[in-house]
């Protein structure tokens, strides 16, 4: 079994190295897929920096499209049995992959979510982010009808026939609330682990706003019930 870890990157000049790192030191079969969304922080200067390497591919977006976008064009080129997402910054651990497969490879799960609210360590930080979470997790439960506990949770690792099953379409971070949409109403069955989390604050890089929760709310509706 293959892991292709997928990373949307955008202006993380100050974390993708170490990130890399991070990766590269879990101890599973990979290969890694790094997408830069037309970074304008030297992020693209430090992609190119690095040295070539048979388990590393680097996409360059021609434009700023967003995370969606980055992820399906990552898609296009996993060779990988499993994926996973990985955000850039350094708010998720890599070395959680080791217990998100673990479903998967015993055959207990299609996709697996790092769930960030079932008792795994994290930073405390940032109260009405963590409410706005579980608003957006339970409105999508009551209409997927799923009892998922972080539907907003960046790991979401799975078998990678299900890019040929299911088609992504959402640029920016429409993302995670259609992916959940449509492996539920593939009837994948999806598995939960807790994960550590460090978060950001908002000083610190945190891109994630207000309006993208209003926005998660429409995709939420959108995929539950028209798509």
């Amino acid at each position: 079994m293959k892991l292709s870890v997928v990373i949307p990157v955008y202006n993380e000049k100050n974390t993708i190295l170490e990130l890399l790192n991070r990766v590269r030191n879990v101890e599973l079969p990979k290969e890694i897929i790094v997408v830069d969304d037309f970074s304008t922080d030297g992020t693209r200067d430090v992609l190119k920096a690095v040295p070539v390497a048979d388990d590393l591919k680097i996409i360059l977006q021609p434009h700023n499209m967003g995370k969606g976008a980055a992820l399906r064009r990552g898609f296009e080129s996993v060779t990988g049995d499993i994926v996973v997402v990985q955000d850039a910054e350094l708010e998720y651990d890599p070395a959680e992959y080791v217990n998100l497969i673990k479903p998967i490879l015993a055959n207990k799960a299609d996709v697996v979510y790092g769930s960030r609210f079932l008792g795994g360590p994290h930073r405390v930080l940032l109260y009405w982010h963590s409410v706005g979470n579980w608003m957006l997790t339970t409105l999508s439960n009551m209409i997927t009808g799923l009892n998922l506990t972080d539907m907003e949770t960046c790991y979401k690792m799975f078998r990678a026939d299900i890019l040929k099953k299911v088609a992504f379409r959402e640029d920016r971070f429409g993302f995670e609330p259609e992916f959940t949409a449509k492996v539920g109403k593939a009837h994948c069955r999806i598995y939960e682990v807790p994960i550590s989390y460090s978060g950001r604050d908002y000083s610190e890089g945190k891109k994630i706003g207000w309006k993208d929760g209003f926005a998660a709310i429409y995709f939420i509706l959108k995929y539950g019930f028209f798509d």
